[in-house]
């Protein structure tokens, strides 16, 4: 038991690690959670601090789910418990204790987290973001129709064979979704911005 808190206490502390915010105040000394969106993700990033520190914010933040479950699985090698250390590290990614809760939307470390699980349900999570995003050029709506295809690719790979595994994607899957409530609101209107927009 002590094994398994002190393994979701460090998923939970690496994926609030705040990535963009501590970009944002190196490179140009601003405050994310104040611009733009107040996402501390790598889409603010890009818009509000460069194309570089953005794709440095993105990996980072996907390393941080993706070394979340690697843990888990070296110490304790149980699928629910990486899946838990996974959400643990999104949980974080949101709602940072250095940030008093306010962090980014969970895209990238949940990409990072199912790269762990299953690299297939990854990658083609990856895939149909990129997709979308070549077609739209809206990060917020190649997001949410990645997150809707999360549980669709899992089904895929383990079909009825890991419920647990499937109960995730459907958790991680609304969550996303859930924190692109304001960006579905501006999509349904038509004000949600493009890639290179602010």
């Amino acid at each position: 038991m002590f094994e398994i808190f002190i393994v979701l206490s460090i998923s939970y502390l690496l994926g609030s690690i705040p990535t963009g915010f501590l970009v944002a105040k190196k490179i140009k000394d601003v405050d994310l959670r104040e611009l733009g969106s107040g996402s501390t993700g790598a889409t603010n990033v890009l818009r509000n601090v460069g194309k570089l520190p953005a794709l440095f914010v993105f990996i980072i933040d996907v390393f941080k789910g993706f070394l979340a479950v690697k843990i888990a699985y070296i110490f304790i090698n149980q699928d629910l418990i990486a899946i838990l250390s996974g959400l643990f590290a999104i949980s974080g990614h949101i709602w940072p204790i250095w940030l008093k809760g306010k962090g980014g939307k969970a895209v990238a470390t949940g990409l990072g987290m199912f790269l762990a699980i299953s690299w297939q349900v990854g990658l083609g999570s990856l895939g149909i973001f990129l997709l979308i995003l070549s077609i739209s050029k809206v990060v917020s709506l190649s997001s949410i129709i990645a997150a809707l295809g999360l549980p669709i690719l899992m089904y895929l790979k383990v079909g009825t064979s890991n419920n647990t595994f499937m109960i995730i994607s459907f958790v991680i899957s609304f969550l996303v979704i859930w924190k692109h409530r304001t960006n579905i609101k501006r999509l349904i209107k038509g004000d949600e911005p493009k890639l290179n927009e602010r």
